[in-house]
């Protein structure tokens, strides 16, 4: 068993909206069944039991190995932990051929998971080794690695509940929320919104202690110290058991808190000045530790933290029962669980000398052994929730403090004996104010319930009913998609919006081409939706990246699906019909939003039973008006655009809107059949979207198939009276398209330049010029500058094969080189001809066609 190809889906795709891994699977003969081969299932049973059950997707069909690496990799991420249920295997129309694909949570797991599952299948083939507990470990530490921490993913999940789409920026917890114009970010518990400035106030500590002296917040007395003894001479003056602490610090790390006398004094200094330079002594305040969150102007936790500790029993010595504690499921490494182990370190000791212990002292029963000095979870502390007994006025000074230091989600710490009454009755007060505080403790609390602090940061960045969206308009089929996207995206500019576009020949945000080439696949469109300055997006959405990746977005606005045709790539990437053609374009039908529309060529069949596959709305489109899919929409009183008396008709139960041909220059009148359809569909999109009707007719009024607006498509020149188009047309569909449109412009005399892709099947390549030799009188071949896998010549003697009963074309030449062809053809022009060139290199082409003719 060979795995050929790997590709991770990593948006809705032809197989599921999941994530995914897709992988490409060669099985020699006797692989093909795993009936046929003796012990291998019993083997793997033992290596792995919890596989399941080992059947192909039809009882009738023999299981392959192929079908147990799928299994066998969907179940180790299960086990490892891994929210994952989806997977599935199909065969090719190749023997021995299979693909696989594999839901995953977590990219690299998944990855590692396919490698596990065949290393897995070939011990049990080998009667091998296999350590399945290690494979499962492994697995497990990397989903910790890479998966979002617990504050980062509570927030997530929070958007995700309100429909706000995300995406990760980095391997690390830079989060955005919505697209483009809409988007907000966030990194851990801190937003776009925190500024470095307030940032920089929470971590001085002094500057934090000024700023909420002057808002009135009781704060406990102290000073910057600047050696061991300046911090016991600070001690001295503040009098009473006192803290020293770094000046910035975070996490806890390298503060000691109830100090007394000079020795102790002196070596927390010590210890503080390993992690920061500035270190200060402050006065100790009495009583329990708190943590307050604020988000915005509320409080929307608080918790009561305890050191990490241990209790004795009479029995175990202080390690045994820090080991014991560190058992809990709970506890783990980092901040990746709910809590963290207990550290048993230099510190921990050195808390444990000061009760009068050792690490293998047996404490009292009941006997309570402090391990650090600060509460804080990071080095093993635990947590009560107290949310429901904040006094009001507590929760204002927290507030307070917030808005002073211009932090707006913050981590108030408040030592005091209670939160159920004012800090100034207890002489209680604020200790610490942070920025990017953990979540950790009130998601989750060691005591206590659960507090939904990822909603309330994410209903702080989105009002309510807000999902951070912008108009995603998705543009797939055959033909027509990239004038498609252009025209609707400049309906969309008319409209006053400003618009990212993809398509083949490049990225547009708001007129501006930002990248150039073939960009009409997601990694594109994802570009798009990061830019903070597009309000609605148009993407042209080709069968390739859908295939590579799947969609650059979970739910679109409005799917338009202009047509489907044989000579789309059949044959390429086991797509080898139609119908399998139609059931990858159709990606972006299913997903739809529910509040969307999907807007389909009824005159086309297959893609007018789409419908079904639409959670939202549907407008048909289709030239005849009395077409039975355009009239049975019609009477329901749905949507519906069609062609009736020389004039585009948008109709609607009563309401009805006429835009005559004589205004939509793109269709010359009428003439050009494809252009029509085209503009319908975008018209329809642009309707579904709620652009106005006097923004439609303005746009189309405006918009012409010039080199400038639709490079490659239908482009007309004048040369010397003779008329020149130049189309990107390259399949069977799109030529008779043009021939159509052609047959219906007078002429003299037709001639056209034509080459073919490489990449075509044999039969759709000479079906092209089957096509032309009825309508031309002269054919110019030329060969493309890249043949994509064929023969030097193996094209061009296709075509000719495809000539070779025209009923029209009476002279044939075959020229090398395409700039040479198109000067060929131009020179055997006279006034009232027309010449079509089917252009390989668009740019190129285009501009020596310019240097020669005057564009209509």
């Amino acid at each position: 068993m060979e795995v050929t190809r790997i590709r991770p889906l990593r948006g809705p795709n032809l197989w599921s909206r999941h994530t995914a891994i897709e992988a490409v699977i060669h099985c020699e003969e006797t692989e093909r069944s795993i009936q046929s081969m003796p012990e291998f299932e019993d083997r793997l049973r033992a290596r792995f039991p919890e596989i399941g059950l080992l059947q192909a997707t039809h009882h009738e069909e023999d299981t392959s190995l192929a079908h147990v690496l799928e299994l066998a990799t969907l179940a180790l991420q299960a086990q490892a932990g891994c929210p994952v249920t989806f997977s599935r295997t199909a065969a090719t129309e190749q023997t021995g051929i299979l693909q696989i694909v594999v839901e995953y949570s977590e990219e690299p797991v998944g990855r590692r998971a396919l490698d596990l599952a065949h290393v897995l299948i070939e011990s049990a083939r080998e009667d091998t080794p296999f350590d399945l507990e290690a494979a499962l470990k492994e697995l497990r530490d990397l989903d910790e690695d890479v998966r979002l921490g617990p504050s980062t993913g509570s927030i997530v999940q929070a958007a995700m509940a309100r429909g706000i789409p995300f995406r990760r920026l980095t391997e690390g917890s830079l989060v955005q929320f919505g697209w483009g114009s809409r988007q907000r970010r966030i990194q851990a518990a801190e937003t776009d919104l925190t500024s470095a400035i307030s940032e920089s106030i929470a971590q001085d500590k002094e500057l934090t202690k000024k700023l909420l002296e002057a808002a009135g917040v009781p704060v406990p007395k102290g000073r910057p110290v600047s050696s061991a003894e300046d911090a016991w001479r600070a001690a001295e003056e503040i009098g009473g058991p006192v803290v020293v602490k770094p000046r910035d610090g975070n996490q806890g790390k390298g503060v000691a808190v109830n100090i007394e006398g000079r020795e102790p004094v002196m070596a927390a200094y010590a210890n503080a000045a390993k992690f920061r330079d500035d270190i200060m002594v402050e006065r100790f305040l009495p009583g329990n530790d708190f943590r307050l969150l604020v988000v915005g102007r509320q409080l929307v936790a608080a918790a009561r933290r305890e050191p990490p500790q241990v209790i004795g029993d009479g029995v175990h010595t202080v390690r045994e029962l820090v080991d014991q504690v560190n058992t809990d499921p709970r506890r783990g490494e980092g901040h990746a669980t709910s809590l963290t182990k207990i550290r048993f370190d230099h510190i921990a000791l050195s808390r444990m000398a000061e009760q009068g212990y050792q690490s293998d002292s047996i404490p009292t029963k009941g006997a309570r052994v402090l391990l650090r000095n600060n509460a804080n979870l990071s080095t093993g502390g635990t947590a009560t929730d107290v949310t429901d007994d904040v006094h009001p006025e507590v929760a204002a000074r927290a507030v307070a403090a917030a808005r002073m230091v211009g932090l707006d989600i913050c981590g108030v710490d408040v030592v005091c004996e209670t939160v159920h009454k004012p800090l100034e009755e207890q002489r209680g007060g604020i200790v610490e104010v942070n920025a990017a505080p953990g979540l950790r403790m009130h998601l989750a609390p060691s005591f206590g319930k659960g507090r939904a602090v990822g909603e309330a940061i994410i209903s702080s960045m989105f009002a309510e009913g807000e999902d951070g969206r912008i108009p995603v308009i998705a543009v797939t089929g055959t033909n027509g998609k990239t004038t498609t996207v252009r025209l609707i995206a400049h309906m969309l500019k008319t409209s006053g919006l400003r618009v990212g576009m993809t398509n083949t020949d490049g990225v547009y945000v708001n007129g501006r081409q930002i990248d150039s080439g073939d960009c009409s696949g997601p990694r594109s469109a994802r570009n798009v939706l990061l830019h903070p300055e597009v309000d609605a997006a148009v993407f042209e959405t080709a069968r390739g990246g859908l295939l590579r990746e799947g969609l650059a977005f979970d739910m679109c606005k409005v799917a338009v699906v202009t047509n489907i045709g044989e000579g789309d790539h059949l044959g390429l990437n086991y797509i080898t019909t139609v119908e399998d053609l139609a059931v990858l374009k159709r990606v972006i039908v299913q997903n739809v939003a529910a509040s969307g529309t999907a807007v389909l060529n009824a005159a086309d069949p297959i893609v007018a039973a789409m419908a079904a596959n639409c959670q939202g709305t549907v407008i048909f489109f289709a030239r005849n008006a009395h077409h039975p899919v355009i009239a049975t929409h019609r009477a329901q009183g749905k949507r519906v655009v069609f062609v009736e008396n020389d004039d585009i008709v948008a109709i609607e139960g009563t309401f009805q809107q006429r835009i005559p041909f004589g205004e939509i220059p793109l269709t010359r009148s009428g003439a050009i059949g494809f252009q029509v359809e085209n503009t319908m569909a975008s018209v329809a999109a642009a309707w579904a979207i709620g652009v106005s009707w006097q923004a439609i007719r303005e746009s189309l009024s405006r918009f012409v198939s010039d080199t400038q607006a639709v490079p490659g498509r239908f482009n007309l020149f004048d040369y010397r009276g003779a008329t020149i188009i130049a189309d990107y047309g390259h399949n069977p569909d799109a030529i008779l398209a043009l021939s159509q449109a052609v047959e219906a412009m007078p002429a003299t005399r037709r001639s056209v330049v034509i080459s073919g892709a490489g990449d075509r099947r044999d039969e759709d390549i000479r079906r092209q010029t089957e096509i032309l030799g009825s309508v031309f009188d002269e054919v110019i071949l030329y060969q493309d500058a890249c043949q994509r896998g064929r023969a030097d010549g193996e094209v061009l003697k296709l075509l000719h094969q495809g000539l070779s009963g025209a009923a029209r074309t009476k002279k044939i030449q075959e020229i090398h080189g395409e700039f040479l062809a198109i000067d060929t053809a131009l020179k055997g022009l006279e006034p009232g001809d027309l010449c079509l060139i089917l252009i390989d290199q668009v740019e190129e082409s285009l501009a020596h066609i310019a240097q020669k003719a005057t564009a209509v």
